[in-house]
């Protein structure tokens, strides 16, 4: 399994990508909340990383880092187009976030719809003090 960036070129050539693109020709959105003490303390520099599956190749949609809200805003990603007989099941297209904060990683799937606005929050327990360093779960 190959890994790539959404803006690696030799990936947008790709007959994958562009069949990709084909079925999520929309976009979605994800908005990403890291905090401690159920939402009391922002957690700050958290690394995430959006990325799907496409084909057997690991597709990195969206690399950073929490600011010191614990946010990051508006993280636009391709969905497929919504159908409109309401009367089936909207198309989504999953992905995964992988959130890395003091050596703990925690990994979450998400589903993003056309036009719609997924908020994901990811809670950081602390479990002890030792001098200067916390240790978190």
């Amino acid at each position: 399994m190959n890994t790539y960036n959404i803006n690696d070129t030799n990936f947008i050539n790709s007959s994958e990508y562009q069949e990709f693109i084909k079925n999520n020709p929309e976009v979605g959105f994800l908005k990403i909340r890291a905090f401690a003490a159920s939402g009391a303390i922002p957690i700050s520099n958290m690394k995430v990383v959006v990325s799907k599956n496409v084909n057997n190749d690991n597709v990195i949609f969206y690399e950073g880092y929490t600011n010191s809200s614990g946010v990051i805003e508006r993280i636009t990603l391709p969905a497929p187009r919504l159908e409109v007989n309401n009367m089936n099941t909207p198309s989504k297209t999953s992905y995964l976030i992988t959130a890395t904060y003091s050596n703990n990683i925690k990994t979450y799937e998400i589903n993003i719809y056309e036009n719609v606005s997924v908020i994901q929050n990811i809670n950081i327990t602390p479990t002890m003090e030792r001098g200067s360093d916390t240790i978190w779960l």
